[in-house]
């Protein structure tokens, strides 16, 4: 018996090694990446530069639907690209996309626990990896068609790089160089604002980088960064101008937005609040144990990495909460030099506060899965058929034995974890990749009924197959059902104003947050689907000119 507790003890100590924090992290991403369609919002409209890649168009600037467009750079784009390309004979062409989110959500990871191990000591990787899969903000995106997973993977390589410099100047100037110069290509120049100012950092980084040898390796490397990040700027310039110019007009109205209002910075610091939940009171645990040496380099960098991104929030970037994923690399590298100075009791009720949380969590999903199945609890099953009407769940039984594994595969190791200074990140990692997997299992099924944009397309591309018409204008189309209605459909509608439009057939989609549209007499419906409910909802109508 002893030695079983002992082989026990030491598999569970090795979670904590590269080996468990590899094989974690495999999971955590990998697990419901795939197998379902683009999702409405994000993972649909930013697949739409990607599909246009594929078809040949867009390669050197993102475009959707024969459009140019003009929110991220092409490096996400590039990617996602390459990837759907390479894994085309295994998967669909937009889940080998979001393989990139997965690849950048990893490099992130390791480059976050390097830049911790450089300036607090190997001791911080696990802890920095952990709490960054522990935090309640990423999950979602890192698992959807997400370009600011390629920023934030540029900003922690930056990171990374300047925690090198008192140890190995010239690497480490080259990486943080390299960082600063693909942010531009990842989030174009407003990017440039979280990454570059960091280098004026260093003097204040105290004696260790105050050296000629640091210095020339700073200069060195911005010498290289600059073409670098100049170089798809030129090129874009030198093919086509007009495109150049409409990038350039998009990045100096973004420094030219304004100011978050007063009046919203309550929202924001709720948002903040859970978004990146649990890093900030530990980076705060951070910053008040180490009060006396904030200016050296290990407090100084991912403070001022945090105050960046915090302005480059304040000043207009802060749209969306997905705009927050800036914050998580800076205060993850904070908060796992705050991890390793926890006092005991302060380290336990961390623990079980994860274990805890967590534990209500899955018993919600549950409980959404039981509103699927046996329409019980009532209110939570109302809930579910206003938003899938027609849904259907199959395999409820398999679905459940292997969510019942999930659970207490996750309950036996959270609870014979060993007790060290990662017990409770290593909680909140397990439990957040629980919860993810749980979601998975037993409401992909669900949420893919109601997320997709496929039915009504395909219903309206059969529709259409009837009217014998090639021509079809649009009002209101969002970046994401214009993907889809040229993914499944390969329909590109003409986006002008019913008045002006030379087509005889008029698409138009409303949902619950616009007013519904009124067309004159001579337009007349001929189709209609309705998908969702709620805040869910979606109207596709199609209306034919007399």
């Amino acid at each position: 018996m002893p030695l079983l507790i002992a082989r026990s003890t030491a598999l569970m100590e090795r979670l904590f090694g590269p080996v468990g924090l590899v094989l974690l992290t495999v999971l955590y991403l990998l697990f419901g990446l795939t197998g379902h369609d683009p999702w409405r919002g994000d993972d649909a409209a930013h697949f739409g530069p990607v599909l246009s890649m594929l078809q040949g168009e867009g390669l050197l600037f993102p475009h959707l639907a024969g459009q140019p467009v003009t929110d991220f750079p092409p490096l996400y784009y590039w990617v996602a690209a390459l990837l759907a390309r390479l894994f085309s004979w295994l998967l669909p062409l937009h889940d080998g996309a979001r393989l990139a989110s997965a690849l950048f959500t990893a490099l992130t990871l390791f480059w976050v626990a390097r830049a911790a191990g450089f300036l607090y000591g190997r001791p911080a990787r696990a802890p920095a990896v952990l709490l960054t899969l522990g935090t309640l903000g990423l999950v979602i995106h890192a698992h959807e068609t997400q370009p600011m997973l390629a920023l934030i993977a540029m900003q922690a390589l930056t990171l990374a790089g300047l925690a090198q410099l008192s140890s190995a100047p010239l690497a480490g100037a080259f990486k943080a160089c390299f960082g600063t110069a693909l942010s531009v290509l990842a989030g174009g120049l407003p990017a440039a604002m979280l990454t570059l100012p960091l280098f004026l950092v260093v003097p204040l980084m105290g004696r260790e980088c105050l050296t000629p040898r640091v210095s020339g390796a700073l200069l060195l490397g911005l010498c290289v960064a600059l073409p670098l990040g100049a170089a798809w700027p030129l090129a874009l310039h030198d093919q086509d101008p007009g495109l150049f110019a409409l990038w350039w007009q998009a990045s100096w109205e973004r420094f030219g937005q304004s100011p978050i209002a007063f009046a919203d910075y309550d929202r924001i610091v709720k948002d903040i609040g859970w978004f990146a939940w649990p890093l900030w009171p530990i980076a705060l645990w951070a910053l008040w144990s180490g009060r006396r040496r904030l200016w050296n380099l290990p407090y100084i960098l991912p403070i001022g990495a945090t105050l960046l991104a915090a302005i480059w929030l304040l000043v207009g970037n802060f749209d969306r909460p997905v705009a927050l994923l800036v914050l998580i690399a800076p205060l993850a590298v904070l908060a796992a030099a705050g991890v390793l100075q926890l006092r005991r009791g302060a380290a336990n009720a961390f623990d079980w506060f994860g274990v805890m949380t967590f534990g209500v969590f899955a018993i919600l999903v549950w409980l959404g899965w039981s509103a699927q199945v046996f329409a019980w609890p009532p209110g939570l099953a109302r809930h579910v058929e206003r938003y899938g009407a027609d849904f259907v769940l199959h395999g409820s039984s398999a679905l459940a034995a292997i969510g019942a594994l999930i659970t207490l595969v996750w309950l036996v190791t959270a609870l014979r974890l060993p007790r060290s200074p990662n017990r409770a990140p290593g909680n909140w990692a397990l439990g957040m990749t629980m919860l993810w997997c749980l979601a998975v299992t037993l409401l992909m099924p669900w949420f893919n009924h109601g997320r997709s944009y496929r039915p009504p397309v395909e219903s309206l591309a059969r529709f259409l197959a009837d009217e014998h018409s090639d021509c079809v204008a649009a009002m209101g189309l969002s970046a994401a059902v214009r993907t889809s209605l040229d993914y499944y459909a390969g329909l590109r509608p003409e986006a002008v104003s019913p008045a002006g439009s030379p087509c005889r057939l008029l698409l138009v989609h409303d949902d619950r947050r616009a007013a519904p549209r009124t067309l004159p007499d001579e337009w007349t419906l001929l189709w209609e689907y309705r998908r969702g409910g709620g805040k869910q909802l979606d109207i596709f109508r199609l209306y034919r000119r007399d």
